[in-house]
C-alpha cells in the first residue's frame, strides 16, 4: 500500500509518503494509550468541547486551504469541497455543543437509585475512505473525542495530504499528543492494530470485502465494530411528482461528488410508461449538459473520478451491463482528455440476470427503470443486497411516508435525495453495514453504558429499596 497524491484532473503524481515503521506504530499506540489513561478521559467535558470547537473554527477560518486538498487529491469540485469543509466543521461543533447533555447520567425511574452513565472505552481505530476525506473523519472524531475516547485514523492511500491536514487541525486546536493520531499504515499493520489489546473498537467506511475482514478480526478479539459499506440507493418517482423539480433532485442525488457517494442515487425507478419516457429524456439531457473540466474552475460541472482504478472499474461494469443485455442510452465512454474523466452514463434494460442488477455503481453512472405500479417499485427498490438510503418523490407527502416504511433501508427521504447533517443518524442495514454515526445515536456506539445503583445504608441485600 503506497500513500501518494495523484491529481485526478491530470493523472500526474504529486507526492509520495512513507509507511509508518513497525516500531513507530507501536510507539503511537503507547502514546495513545497513555493519552487516554492519564489525560483525555480525565479532561472535563468543557475542556474537550473547547478543543473540538476550536478545531471547527480553525477549519472554517482556513476553509480555502482545506478545500484545496480535496480538489487536488480526489478531484472534488471546488464548491463541493467547500461544502464538505463546512459540514465537517458543523459536525465538530454539534458534538462540542451537545456532549454535555448526552453525557448526563440518566435516572431509571422504575428503579429508584439507579442511574445509567456513559463512559469512554479507550483507543478506537477509524478506517476511512477517500470520497469525503474530512466528513468521514469528523463523524468519528466529533462524537468519540467528546466522549473521551482517543482515535487512531487510517485514511485511504490516495488522500494523504487531506489526512495530514486533519491531524494538524486537531493538534493546532490544542489536543494533547496521542488523542488523535494519523497512521500511514499497511493492511497487515492495521490488522495488528485491530488485535492489539489496547485498542477497544474499530469503525470502518469502505467496501463489503474490507468490512467483512475488519468485522471478523474485531469479532475474534471481542471488540465492538461499526461498519458502513456503501449502497445502491433507489430513487422512486411517483406519477404525481413534479417533473422538473424531481429531475433536478435526481441529477443532484446522482452526480454529487461525481457520483462517488455512498448515499448517491444509483437506481432511478419511475412509475408509469409516459412519465418514465419524460423522465428519462429529461435526465439524459441534464447528464449530457454537464461540462467536464478543471475541478478548481467554478464553471466546471463534471469533475474527474478519484483514480484510474475507479474509472476502469466503472468502464468494466458498463461493458458487463451491455454484454448481459443492458443498453447505454447516454455516455459510457472515457472522455478524451488528461485525467480520469468518464462521460455521465445512463443504463436501461438491466434485468435480474444482469450482474449489474445487484452491484453498486460508484461514479457518474445510473441504472434507469420504468415500471407499472407502486408495488413493483417497492419490490425493485428492495431487490438489492444493500440497504443504506432511498428516496421517494410524490406530491402527497403522507403517502410518501407510507411508502418509505416499506423500503428496506437505514434512511429514506421523501421529496429529497438522501443527504446528511450532524443531527441526522447515518447508517444502513443488510450489506450496507451496521451501527450508526452522527446524532445522539453515533455518540453512543463506543461507550460503556455503566449502571450505578445506590441504596440507602442498611438496605436489604436484594430487591427494591425505599428512599422515603
Amino acid at each position: 500500500m503506497t500513500y501518494q497524491t495523484i491529481n485526478p484532473a491530470t493523472g500526474k503524481l504529486i507526492a509520495t509518503y512513507a509507511n509508518i515503521a513497525d516500531q513507530d506504530l507501536n510507539l503511537a499506540l503507547d502514546q495513545a494509550h497513555l493519552a487516554f489513561k492519564s489525560t483525555w478521559r480525565e479532561c472535563s467535558i468543557a475542556d474537550r468541547a473547547n478543543i473540538i470547537s476550536t478545531a471547527a473554527n480553525l477549519l472554517r477560518k482556513k476553509s480555502k486551504e482545506y478545500a484545496s486538498y480535496l480538489t487536488l487529491e480526489m478531484g472534488k469540485l471546488t464548491n463541493e469541497a467547500q461544502a464538505e469543509v463546512n459540514l465537517s466543521a458543523d459536525i465538530l461543533d454539534y458534538y462540542a455543543r451537545n456532549a454535555g447533555h448526552y453525557l448526563q447520567p440518566r435516572k431509571l425511574p422504575e428503579s429508584p437509585g439507579a442511574e445509567l452513565h456513559l463512559e469512554p472505552i479507550g483507543i478506537l481505530l477509524g478506517i476511512t475512505p477517500w470520497n469525503f476525506p474530512y466528513y468521514q473523519i469528523a463523524r468519528i472524531a466529533g462524537p468519540q473525542l467528546m466522549v473521551g475516547n482517543v482515535l487512531l485514523l487510517k485514511h485511504a492511500e490516495n488522500v494523504p495530504q487531506s489526512a495530514l491536514a486533519f491531524a494538524r487541525l486537531i493538534e493546532e486546536a490544542g489536543a494533547p499528543p496521542g488523542v488523535y493520531t494519523n497512521l500511514f499504515a499497511s493492511v497487515e499493520q492495521i490488522g495488528g492494530v485491530i488485535e492489539d489489546p489496547r485498542v477497544r473498537g474499530v469503525t470502518l467506511t469502505g467496501s463489503e470485502r474490507a468490512g467483512a475482514v475488519v468485522a471478523e478480526r474485531a469479532g475474534r478479539n471481542l471488540k465492538k465494530s461499526v461498519l458502513e459499506m456503501g449502497g445502491s440507493d433507489p430513487l422512486i418517482v411517483l406519477e404525481d411528482a413534479p417533473l422538473e423539480a424531481t429531475l433536478d433532485s435526481a441529477l443532484f442525488g446522482r452526480m454529487f461528488a461525481t457520483g462517488q457517494c455512498c448515499v448517491g442515487t444509483k437506481r432511478i425507478i419511475v412509475i408509469g410508461k409516459q412519465r418514465g419516457k419524460e423522465f428519462l429524456d429529461g435526465f439524459v439531457q441534464r447528464m449530457a449538459a454537464l461540462k467536464a473540466g478543471d475541478p478548481q474552475d467554478p464553471g466546471t460541472t463534471l469533475g474527474p473520478l478519484s483514480s484510474e482504478k475507479t474509472l476502469n472499474l466503472l468502464l468494466d461494469q458498463i461493458a458487463l451491463a451491455k454484454r448481459h443485455g443492458g443498453k447505454i442510452v447516454a455516455g459510457g465512454k472515457r472522455i478524451d482528455r488528461p485525467g480520469f474523466y468518464l462521460e455521465p452514463t445512463v443504463l436501461t434494460g438491466i434485468e435480474q440476470d444482469n450482474p449489474i442488477y445487484i452491484q453498486e455503481l460508484f461514479g457518474p453512472v445510473v441504472s434507469f427503470y420504468c415500471i407499472n405500479n407502486e408495488e413493483e417499485a417497492i419490490q425493485l427498490a428492495n431487490a438489492t443486497p444493500f440497504g443504506l438510503g432511498a428516496s421517494v418523490f410524490t406530491a402527497d407527502v403522507a403517502h410518501g411516508r407510507k411508502l418509505a416504511e416499506k423500503i428496506e433501508s437505514g434512511m429514506v427521504f421523501v421529496n429529497q435525495p438522501v443527504w446528511t447533517a450532524p443531527e441526522l443518524p447515518f447508517g444502513g442495514i443488510k450489506n450496507s453495514g451496521y451501527g450508526r454515526e452522527l446524532s445522539e445515536l453515533g455518540f453512543g456506539e463506543f461507550v460503556n453504558q455503566k449502571l450505578i445503583h445506590a441504596a440507602p445504608s442498611g438496605s436489604p441485600a436484594w430487591g427494591a429499596v425505599s428512599f422515603g
